[in-house]
């Protein structure tokens, strides 16, 4: 590609400037909710009007989460580490969401599931599906690491009279179901999470790979993996690796979209069960069941799973000091043998298990705090929502050391 990001990090307009995305929120993930008959709840559904997670959880669970890693993670009845015996061929895992939605088909308590496919012609290029077959299921197999405007079927949903629904979604996606729960007309609503940080468009993601691999066109999937590095597996079957610390950061300063960044629910945390990777050992799936009917979704995949128990490694708090200074001013690229003791360092005695991915979140939340301070400090008040500022709490003399003022001091109350 000759071409760079499609918008930057600086850009306030967010997204894109295509007309689909006219009369939307400023901050915008592209959902879908405002191409389905919710648009006129817009105001009262969109995270990014106003951030309602504190509302659905005691609606959800009956109260808010308790003091530690329900902070970070969200309230959950019960968490594992797992994967399938048997592998989905051409799964990005072991196939567990995929064997998943598709035995919900299977034993009839859904009728349709939402999921995202891929545009034919394209390996990466998303595409909204309402899927009423496991056959339609596993042809979207593999993840899609772009914008899909999924919730748009639901007006198909409507039409089509379908009263048992499974959604495969983002976290913008299940905080809008949740909040609009009641408009949808449904008998039952299963919603299975996937983590989600740092989104991108197609083009941008193209422009990633272009960037970053030695050979874009033939990879088939890729992950941040827990072992600091990228990996990147092509259609021979090898894996790429790229170290976190080699990535050249000055090239992608435009790739991630502001609504991403104004985001502060990578596990997913509304969602019946999550299904991601980041608590996990290398190879191996972490499974939170957050309600009820999460626990039911994960018995039905019990008899086909390998399960070990949780486990956690290293101190996550050792490397923050440093990562909030970056934050502020981003240091320049190391020589290529510091980079390698760097990502050595990382590999064998950084955070691993629950301990990474304490790690991610919590720096995922320092810097998406800073990005809402710094671009749009009048909506703080209304996205940033309660369990931030809990999460960050042991850093504040260290921000405040390096921003001026502790998280959450000066915040606007803005009423709305």
């Amino acid at each position: 590609m000759d071409q760079g990001p499609s918008k930057g990090l600086h850009d306030v307009s967010l997204m894109s400037h295509d007309r689909r995305l006219q009369g939307r929120p400023r901050l915008c993930s592209d959902c879908g909710l405002c191409d389905s008959f919710l648009r006129p709840q817009m105001a009262e559904t969109c995270l990014f009007v106003r951030n309602r997670a504190d509302e659905i959880e005691q609606r959800l669970h009956g109260r808010l989460r308790n003091p530690g890693d329900e902070m970070r993670f969200g309230i959950y009845r019960e968490q594992c580490i797992a994967r399938m015996r048997r592998p989905v061929a051409e799964a990005q895992w072991s196939g567990m969401i995929t064997t998943l939605a598709s035995r919900l088909l299977e034993r009839g308590e859904v009728e349709a599931v939402i999921l995202t496919g891929t545009n034919p012609g394209t390996r990466f290029q998303p595409v909204p599906v309402l899927a009423r077959t496991t056959a339609e299921v596993r042809a979207c197999v593999g993840n899609k690491p772009s914008f899909s405007p999924n919730l748009s079927l639901l007006d198909q949903v409507r039409a089509a009279g379908i009263r048992r629904l499974a959604v495969v979604g983002t976290s913008c996606q299940v905080q809008m179901l949740r909040q609009a729960q009641t408009q949808l007309g449904l008998e039952r609503l299963d919603l299975i999470g996937i983590p989600c940080s740092d989104n991108v468009t197609h083009e941008d993601q193209q422009f990633f790979l272009a960037t970053i691999s030695r050979s874009p066109a033939t990879v088939v999937h890729y992950e941040f993996m827990q072992d600091f590095s990228l990996w990147l597996r092509h259609e021979d079957g090898h894996i790429e690796r790229v170290n976190y610390i080699d990535f050249p950061m000055d090239q992608f300063q435009g790739i991630f979209p502001s609504a991403c960044l104004s985001c502060f629910d990578y596990p997913n945390a509304l969602c019946d069960i999550t299904i991601g990777y980041m608590g996990a050992p290398l190879g191996w799936q972490w499974v939170l069941a957050r309600t009820a009917r999460g626990v039911e979704l994960l018995d039905l995949l019990r008899p086909d799973l390998e399960v070990q128990p949780v486990s956690a490694a290293g101190d996550r708090t050792r490397g923050m000091p440093r990562y909030i200074q970056m934050l502020a001013k981003r240091p320049a690229k190391p020589p290529k043998l510091i980079r390698q003791l760097i990502a050595f360092l990382q590999r064998h005695r950084g955070p691993r298990g629950l301990e990474f991915a304490r790690a991610i979140i919590e720096m995922k939340l320092l810097r998406n705090y800073t990005h809402v301070r710094e671009k749009f400090p009048q909506l703080e008040g209304r996205i940033v929502p309660y369990h931030v500022y809990q999460s960050i709490e042991p850093y504040t003399q260290e921000y405040a050391a390096v921003f001026g003022r502790a998280p959450g001091e000066g915040a606007i109350a803005e009423q709305v």
